[in-house]
Protein backbone atom coordinates (compact mmCIF):
# COMPACT_ATOMS: atom_id res chain seq x y z
CA UNK A 1 0.00 0.00 0.00
CA UNK A 2 2.16 2.78 -0.93
CA UNK A 3 0.57 5.36 -2.62
CA UNK A 4 2.55 8.49 -3.57
CA UNK A 5 0.27 11.34 -3.76
CA UNK A 6 1.48 13.71 -6.23
CA UNK A 7 -0.99 16.22 -8.06
CA UNK A 8 -4.43 15.06 -8.80
CA UNK A 9 -6.17 17.36 -10.92
CA UNK A 10 -3.56 20.38 -10.15
CA UNK A 11 -2.60 23.12 -12.96
CA UNK A 12 1.20 22.18 -12.81
CA UNK A 13 4.39 22.72 -13.74
CA UNK A 14 7.71 20.61 -13.14
CA UNK A 15 10.71 21.94 -11.88
CA UNK A 16 14.01 20.56 -12.19
CA UNK A 17 14.69 17.42 -10.20
CA UNK A 18 15.11 18.49 -6.36
CA UNK A 19 14.94 16.45 -3.00
CA UNK A 20 11.77 15.60 -1.72
CA UNK A 21 11.44 14.88 2.29
CA UNK A 22 8.68 13.38 5.12
CA UNK A 23 6.23 11.06 4.09
CA UNK A 24 8.01 10.89 0.56
CA UNK A 25 6.58 8.14 -1.27
CA UNK A 26 3.02 9.07 -0.43
CA UNK A 27 3.18 12.77 -0.22
CA UNK A 28 6.10 13.62 -2.73
CA UNK A 29 4.35 15.03 -5.28
CA UNK A 30 0.69 15.42 -3.95
CA UNK A 31 -1.46 18.58 -4.32
CA UNK A 32 -4.63 19.05 -2.38
CA UNK A 33 -7.49 17.80 -4.27
CA UNK A 34 -6.06 14.88 -2.64
CA UNK A 35 -4.22 12.59 -5.20
CA UNK A 36 -2.45 12.64 -8.28
CA UNK A 37 -0.88 9.64 -7.19
CA UNK A 38 -2.51 9.20 -3.91
CA UNK A 39 -0.75 8.16 -0.90
CA UNK A 40 -0.12 4.45 -0.47
CA UNK A 41 -2.38 3.90 2.52
CA UNK A 42 0.28 1.16 4.10
CA UNK A 43 3.69 3.29 4.01
CA UNK A 44 1.92 6.49 4.75
CA UNK A 45 4.33 8.07 7.56
CA UNK A 46 6.53 5.24 7.45
CA UNK A 47 9.67 6.30 5.32
CA UNK A 48 11.14 9.68 6.09
CA UNK A 49 14.56 9.39 4.57
CA UNK A 50 14.89 11.80 1.44
CA UNK A 51 14.42 10.43 -1.78
CA UNK A 52 16.61 12.55 -4.42
CA UNK A 53 15.63 13.60 -7.71
CA UNK A 54 12.19 13.19 -7.62
CA UNK A 55 10.48 15.86 -9.59
CA UNK A 56 8.37 18.07 -7.71
CA UNK A 57 4.68 19.02 -8.95
CA UNK A 58 3.77 22.74 -8.20
CA UNK A 59 -0.02 23.53 -8.51
CA UNK A 60 -1.64 26.21 -9.32
CA UNK A 61 0.70 27.04 -12.66
CA UNK A 62 -1.01 27.71 -15.50
CA UNK A 63 2.87 27.92 -17.05
CA UNK A 64 2.32 24.16 -18.48
CA UNK A 65 5.06 23.82 -21.41
CA UNK A 66 3.82 24.83 -24.76
CA UNK A 67 3.61 21.35 -26.52
CA UNK A 68 0.29 20.82 -24.01
CA UNK A 69 -1.14 24.46 -24.06
CA UNK A 70 -2.40 23.67 -27.57
CA UNK A 71 -5.12 22.83 -28.69
CA UNK A 72 -5.68 21.10 -31.91
CA UNK A 73 -8.94 21.88 -33.79
CA UNK A 74 -11.68 20.19 -32.03
CA UNK A 75 -12.95 17.23 -33.32
CA UNK A 76 -16.71 16.70 -32.81
CA UNK A 77 -17.86 14.29 -30.01
CA UNK A 78 -20.10 11.68 -31.98
CA UNK A 79 -22.91 9.06 -30.65
CA UNK A 80 -23.37 6.80 -33.14
CA UNK A 81 -27.09 7.02 -34.49
CA UNK A 82 -27.62 3.41 -33.63
CA UNK A 83 -30.95 2.31 -31.98
CA UNK A 84 -28.29 0.27 -29.52
CA UNK A 85 -29.45 0.40 -26.20
CA UNK A 86 -31.00 -2.89 -24.94
CA UNK A 87 -34.62 -3.75 -23.30
CA UNK A 88 -34.79 -3.35 -20.21
CA UNK A 89 -32.79 -1.28 -17.69
CA UNK A 90 -30.75 -2.98 -14.77
CA UNK A 91 -31.30 -1.65 -11.79
CA UNK A 92 -29.56 1.63 -10.50
CA UNK A 93 -27.86 1.82 -13.82
CA UNK A 94 -27.98 4.08 -17.66
CA UNK A 95 -26.94 2.68 -20.76
CA UNK A 96 -24.25 4.75 -22.04
CA UNK A 97 -24.42 4.79 -25.88
CA UNK A 98 -22.32 3.85 -28.05
CA UNK A 99 -20.40 6.38 -29.65
CA UNK A 100 -16.61 8.43 -30.20
CA UNK A 101 -14.62 11.18 -28.65
CA UNK A 102 -11.62 13.07 -28.40
CA UNK A 103 -10.36 12.12 -24.82
CA UNK A 104 -7.72 14.07 -22.97
CA UNK A 105 -6.97 18.02 -23.08
CA UNK A 106 -5.25 20.44 -23.92
CA UNK A 107 -6.68 23.66 -22.38
CA UNK A 108 -4.47 25.60 -19.62
CA UNK A 109 -5.79 23.54 -16.61
CA UNK A 110 -3.93 20.31 -18.47
CA UNK A 111 -1.71 18.13 -17.15
CA UNK A 112 1.57 16.67 -18.99
CA UNK A 113 -0.39 13.24 -18.43
CA UNK A 114 -3.66 14.45 -20.23
CA UNK A 115 -2.22 14.71 -23.41
CA UNK A 116 -2.07 14.33 -27.06
CA UNK A 117 -6.13 14.81 -26.90
CA UNK A 118 -7.01 11.31 -29.29
CA UNK A 119 -10.13 9.71 -31.11
CA UNK A 120 -11.80 7.04 -29.09
CA UNK A 121 -14.58 5.14 -30.16
CA UNK A 122 -16.49 2.63 -27.73
CA UNK A 123 -19.46 0.51 -27.84
CA UNK A 124 -22.07 1.24 -25.51
CA UNK A 125 -22.17 -0.21 -22.01
CA UNK A 126 -24.73 0.12 -18.84
CA UNK A 127 -23.19 2.27 -16.16
CA UNK A 128 -24.12 2.55 -12.04
CA UNK A 129 -26.17 6.00 -11.70
CA UNK A 130 -24.61 6.79 -8.82
CA UNK A 131 -21.42 5.45 -6.62
CA UNK A 132 -21.30 2.80 -4.39
CA UNK A 133 -23.05 3.22 -1.00
CA UNK A 134 -22.07 1.90 2.31
CA UNK A 135 -25.55 0.13 1.90
CA UNK A 136 -24.25 -1.73 -1.12
CA UNK A 137 -20.92 -2.40 0.29
CA UNK A 138 -22.16 -3.74 3.45
CA UNK A 139 -24.45 -6.21 1.60
CA UNK A 140 -21.59 -7.80 -0.15
CA UNK A 141 -19.66 -7.78 3.23
CA UNK A 142 -22.31 -9.61 4.52
CA UNK A 143 -22.88 -12.06 1.78
CA UNK A 144 -19.13 -13.22 1.17
CA UNK A 145 -17.33 -12.31 4.48
CA UNK A 146 -14.87 -10.19 2.45
CA UNK A 147 -12.30 -8.09 4.39
CA UNK A 148 -10.64 -5.18 2.80
CA UNK A 149 -7.22 -4.08 2.42
CA UNK A 150 -7.60 -1.30 5.28
CA UNK A 151 -8.29 -4.01 7.43
CA UNK A 152 -5.67 -5.94 7.15
CA UNK A 153 -1.96 -5.79 8.48
CA UNK A 154 0.36 -4.91 5.05
CA UNK A 155 2.81 -7.06 4.79
CA UNK A 156 6.11 -5.21 4.27
CA UNK A 157 7.12 -8.34 1.29
CA UNK A 158 4.66 -6.61 -0.60
CA UNK A 159 4.95 -3.75 0.43
CA UNK A 160 9.19 -3.05 -0.26
CA UNK A 161 8.55 -4.40 -4.05
CA UNK A 162 6.92 -0.70 -4.66
CA UNK A 163 10.12 1.07 -2.96
CA UNK A 164 13.50 2.30 -3.77
CA UNK A 165 15.52 -1.08 -2.84
CA UNK A 166 17.18 -0.82 0.13
CA UNK A 167 14.40 0.88 2.13
CA UNK A 168 14.63 -0.36 5.33
CA UNK A 169 11.92 -1.84 6.90
CA UNK A 170 9.03 0.38 9.28
CA UNK A 171 8.58 -0.78 12.64
CA UNK A 172 6.29 -3.19 13.46
CA UNK A 173 4.33 -1.23 15.28
CA UNK A 174 3.39 0.80 12.21
CA UNK A 175 2.77 -1.91 9.98
CA UNK A 176 -0.92 -2.04 11.41
CA UNK A 177 -4.25 -2.19 9.67
CA UNK A 178 -4.86 1.65 9.09
CA UNK A 179 -5.62 3.78 6.20
CA UNK A 180 -5.37 7.51 5.74
CA UNK A 181 -7.31 10.49 6.68
CA UNK A 182 -8.26 13.89 6.01
CA UNK A 183 -7.26 15.96 9.32
CA UNK A 184 -7.66 19.56 8.34
CA UNK A 185 -5.10 22.01 10.12
CA UNK A 186 -6.57 24.80 11.31
CA UNK A 187 -4.34 27.32 10.19
CA UNK A 188 -2.73 28.53 6.51
CA UNK A 189 -0.25 25.66 5.89
CA UNK A 190 3.14 25.42 3.52
CA UNK A 191 0.51 23.15 0.57
CA UNK A 192 3.94 21.46 -0.54
CA UNK A 193 3.57 19.20 2.65
CA UNK A 194 0.07 17.22 1.91
CA UNK A 195 1.09 15.55 5.77
CA UNK A 196 -0.21 18.55 7.18
CA UNK A 197 -3.82 17.40 6.35
CA UNK A 198 -3.79 13.84 6.04
CA UNK A 199 -2.58 11.68 8.68
CA UNK A 200 -1.93 7.85 8.63
CA UNK A 201 -4.73 6.50 11.12
CA UNK A 202 -5.32 2.85 12.71
CA UNK A 203 -8.69 1.27 12.10
CA UNK A 204 -9.70 3.19 9.81
CA UNK A 205 -11.71 1.44 6.98
CA UNK A 206 -14.99 1.70 5.17
CA UNK A 207 -16.51 0.80 8.87
CA UNK A 208 -14.49 3.70 10.41
CA UNK A 209 -14.05 6.13 7.74
CA UNK A 210 -12.83 8.96 9.85
CA UNK A 211 -11.38 6.04 12.00
CA UNK A 212 -12.17 4.92 15.67
CA UNK A 213 -14.74 6.66 16.48
CA UNK A 214 -16.39 7.27 13.46
CA UNK A 215 -19.12 5.23 12.08
CA UNK A 216 -21.90 4.68 9.32
CA UNK A 217 -24.53 6.00 11.00
CA UNK A 218 -27.02 7.67 9.05
CA UNK A 219 -24.95 7.78 5.89
CA UNK A 220 -26.02 4.19 4.44
CA UNK A 221 -26.49 6.15 1.16
CA UNK A 222 -22.65 7.32 1.31
CA UNK A 223 -20.41 6.41 -1.09
CA UNK A 224 -18.55 3.74 0.62
CA UNK A 225 -14.90 5.01 1.33
CA UNK A 226 -11.04 3.59 2.29
CA UNK A 227 -11.74 1.49 -0.51
CA UNK A 228 -8.34 -0.34 -2.52
CA UNK A 229 -8.91 -0.70 -6.05
CA UNK A 230 -8.74 -4.61 -5.18
CA UNK A 231 -11.60 -4.24 -2.67
CA UNK A 232 -13.60 -2.59 -5.39
CA UNK A 233 -12.80 -5.08 -7.82
CA UNK A 234 -14.01 -8.24 -5.66
CA UNK A 235 -17.64 -5.88 -5.40
CA UNK A 236 -17.87 -5.34 -8.89
CA UNK A 237 -17.59 -9.23 -9.54
CA UNK A 238 -19.58 -10.26 -6.71
CA UNK A 239 -22.65 -7.68 -8.56
CA UNK A 240 -21.92 -9.44 -11.94
CA UNK A 241 -20.60 -6.08 -12.71
CA UNK A 242 -16.76 -4.47 -13.51
CA UNK A 243 -14.73 -1.42 -13.06
CA UNK A 244 -14.87 1.18 -16.48
CA UNK A 245 -12.11 1.72 -18.66
CA UNK A 246 -10.44 4.87 -18.22
CA UNK A 247 -12.10 5.83 -21.62
CA UNK A 248 -15.43 4.92 -20.51
CA UNK A 249 -15.49 6.92 -17.35
CA UNK A 250 -14.56 9.95 -19.39
CA UNK A 251 -17.10 9.37 -21.91
CA UNK A 252 -19.73 8.81 -19.54
CA UNK A 253 -18.56 11.59 -17.44
CA UNK A 254 -19.10 14.40 -20.27
CA UNK A 255 -22.84 13.38 -20.54
CA UNK A 256 -23.19 14.14 -24.74
CA UNK A 257 -21.49 17.48 -24.43
CA UNK A 258 -18.39 18.18 -26.71
CA UNK A 259 -15.12 19.34 -25.52
CA UNK A 260 -16.12 21.06 -22.42
CA UNK A 261 -14.13 21.11 -19.14
CA UNK A 262 -16.82 19.75 -16.90
CA UNK A 263 -19.94 17.14 -16.71
CA UNK A 264 -22.17 20.65 -16.45
CA UNK A 265 -20.32 22.56 -19.73
CA UNK A 266 -17.36 24.52 -19.28
CA UNK A 267 -18.85 26.95 -16.41
CA UNK A 268 -16.78 27.36 -13.11
CA UNK A 269 -17.30 24.60 -10.46
CA UNK A 270 -18.40 28.24 -8.37
CA UNK A 271 -19.74 30.21 -10.61
CA UNK A 272 -24.10 29.67 -10.13
CA UNK A 273 -26.03 27.14 -8.78
CA UNK A 274 -24.40 24.20 -7.10
CA UNK A 275 -22.94 21.46 -9.42
CA UNK A 276 -20.80 18.88 -7.11
CA UNK A 277 -19.39 18.23 -3.86
CA UNK A 278 -16.12 19.87 -3.53
CA UNK A 279 -13.94 22.51 -1.44
CA UNK A 280 -15.11 25.90 -1.06
CA UNK A 281 -12.79 28.75 0.94
CA UNK A 282 -9.04 28.24 1.31
CA UNK A 283 -6.95 24.98 1.58
CA UNK A 284 -6.60 23.17 3.63
CA UNK A 285 -7.78 25.04 6.66
CA UNK A 286 -11.12 26.47 6.12
CA UNK A 287 -14.05 25.19 4.39
CA UNK A 288 -17.02 27.54 3.56
CA UNK A 289 -19.07 24.74 3.08
CA UNK A 290 -21.62 26.29 0.58
CA UNK A 291 -22.38 23.51 -1.13
CA UNK A 292 -23.64 22.17 2.79
CA UNK A 293 -21.06 19.08 2.79
CA UNK A 294 -17.90 19.43 4.99
CA UNK A 295 -16.98 15.69 3.96
CA UNK A 296 -18.68 13.35 1.65
CA UNK A 297 -22.29 13.67 -0.13
CA UNK A 298 -25.00 11.28 0.08
CA UNK A 299 -24.99 9.99 -3.38
CA UNK A 300 -27.42 12.00 -6.07
CA UNK A 301 -27.24 15.13 -3.41
CA UNK A 302 -25.83 17.10 -6.44
CA UNK A 303 -27.61 17.41 -10.02
CA UNK A 304 -26.94 14.49 -12.80
CA UNK A 305 -24.84 14.95 -16.21
CA UNK A 306 -26.63 14.63 -19.78
CA UNK A 307 -26.26 10.83 -19.08
CA UNK A 308 -28.27 10.48 -15.69
CA UNK A 309 -25.12 10.23 -13.71
CA UNK A 310 -24.35 11.48 -10.37
CA UNK A 311 -21.22 12.87 -8.81
CA UNK A 312 -18.69 12.35 -11.71
CA UNK A 313 -17.46 15.73 -10.68
CA UNK A 314 -16.36 16.05 -6.72
CA UNK A 315 -17.38 13.91 -3.69
CA UNK A 316 -14.92 10.55 -4.38
CA UNK A 317 -12.42 9.80 -6.61
CA UNK A 318 -13.32 6.70 -8.51
CA UNK A 319 -11.88 3.78 -9.47
CA UNK A 320 -10.89 2.39 -13.26
CA UNK A 321 -9.82 -0.58 -14.48
CA UNK A 322 -6.63 0.53 -16.28
CA UNK A 323 -3.26 0.42 -14.75
CA UNK A 324 -1.74 4.12 -14.96
CA UNK A 325 1.36 4.76 -17.60
CA UNK A 326 2.36 8.81 -18.06
CA UNK A 327 3.09 8.34 -21.22
CA UNK A 328 -0.21 5.93 -22.64
CA UNK A 329 -2.13 8.68 -24.64
CA UNK A 330 0.86 8.68 -26.65
CA UNK A 331 0.73 5.23 -27.05
CA UNK A 332 -2.66 4.98 -28.40
CA UNK A 333 -3.01 8.68 -30.49
CA UNK A 334 -3.87 7.45 -33.98
CA UNK A 335 -5.88 9.09 -37.10
CA UNK A 336 -8.08 6.26 -37.14
CA UNK A 337 -8.85 6.30 -33.40
CA UNK A 338 -8.68 3.74 -31.05
CA UNK A 339 -11.72 1.54 -30.44
CA UNK A 340 -12.41 0.26 -26.58
CA UNK A 341 -9.21 0.54 -25.32
CA UNK A 342 -8.33 -0.40 -21.74
CA UNK A 343 -5.09 0.98 -20.64
CA UNK A 344 -1.45 0.03 -21.01
CA UNK A 345 -0.05 -3.60 -20.93
CA UNK A 346 2.18 -2.50 -18.24
CA UNK A 347 2.15 1.05 -15.99
CA UNK A 348 4.58 3.33 -15.46
CA UNK A 349 4.94 6.27 -12.71
CA UNK A 350 7.99 8.43 -13.46
CA UNK A 351 6.88 9.66 -10.15
CA UNK A 352 7.44 6.33 -8.29
CA UNK A 353 8.46 3.83 -11.13
CA UNK A 354 8.59 0.83 -8.80
CA UNK A 355 4.84 1.18 -7.98
CA UNK A 356 2.07 -0.50 -9.61
CA UNK A 357 -0.94 1.82 -10.00
CA UNK A 358 -4.34 2.26 -11.20
CA UNK A 359 -6.46 5.06 -12.69
CA UNK A 360 -8.70 7.41 -10.66
CA UNK A 361 -11.39 10.01 -12.15
CA UNK A 362 -13.64 12.16 -11.16
CA UNK A 363 -12.30 14.48 -8.03
CA UNK A 364 -13.15 14.66 -4.43
CA UNK A 365 -14.76 16.63 -1.62
CA UNK A 366 -10.88 18.34 -1.26
CA UNK A 367 -10.80 19.61 -4.92
CA UNK A 368 -10.60 23.13 -5.00
CA UNK A 369 -10.82 26.12 -7.99
CA UNK A 370 -8.15 28.06 -6.55
CA UNK A 371 -5.86 25.15 -5.87
CA UNK A 372 -6.88 21.81 -8.14
CA UNK A 373 -9.32 20.78 -10.83
CA UNK A 374 -9.64 17.65 -10.08
CA UNK A 375 -13.27 17.40 -10.97
CA UNK A 376 -12.75 17.97 -14.92
CA UNK A 377 -13.60 15.19 -16.76
CA UNK A 378 -9.98 14.94 -18.74
CA UNK A 379 -8.43 14.97 -15.28
CA UNK A 380 -6.12 11.74 -14.63
CA UNK A 381 -5.39 10.65 -11.26
CA UNK A 382 -2.96 7.59 -9.93
CA UNK A 383 -2.89 5.12 -6.60
CA UNK A 384 -1.58 2.24 -5.93
CA UNK A 385 -3.62 -1.01 -6.20
CA UNK A 386 -3.79 -1.62 -2.35
CA UNK A 387 -4.67 2.29 -1.16
CA UNK A 388 -7.60 3.61 -0.12
CA UNK A 389 -8.71 7.19 1.37
CA UNK A 390 -11.64 8.55 2.85
CA UNK A 391 -11.99 10.42 -0.64
CA UNK A 392 -11.74 7.19 -2.99
CA UNK A 393 -14.99 5.50 -3.72
CA UNK A 394 -15.87 3.55 -6.61
CA UNK A 395 -18.76 2.85 -9.66
CA UNK A 396 -19.21 -0.34 -11.52
CA UNK A 397 -20.43 -0.69 -15.46
CA UNK A 398 -21.85 -3.69 -17.06
CA UNK A 399 -21.32 -4.66 -20.63
CA UNK A 400 -24.56 -4.96 -22.88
Amino acid sequence: MISSFSAAGCKRRYTSPAKTAGFVLLFALFCACGNKSQPNAAIAGLITTPLKNVKTALCCSSNIPARFAVLRTPAPAVTLPLNDRPAGSPEGMVWIPAGSFMMGSGDRQAAPDESPRHKVILDGFWMDKTLVTNNQFAKFVAATGYVTTAEKKPDWNELKKQVPPGTPKPDDKLLVAASLVFTPPNHPVNLANAGQWWSWKTGANWRHPHGPGSDLKGKGNYPVVQVSWYDARAYCKWAHKRLPTEAEWEWAARGGLTDKEYPWGNEPVNTGKLKANTWQGHFPDKNTVDDKYYYTSPVGAFPANGYGLYDMAGNVWEWCSDLYSANYYNEVNKPSGVRDPTGPANGYDPDNPYAQKRVMRGGSFLCNASYCSGYRVANRQKSTEDSGTENTGFRCVRDR
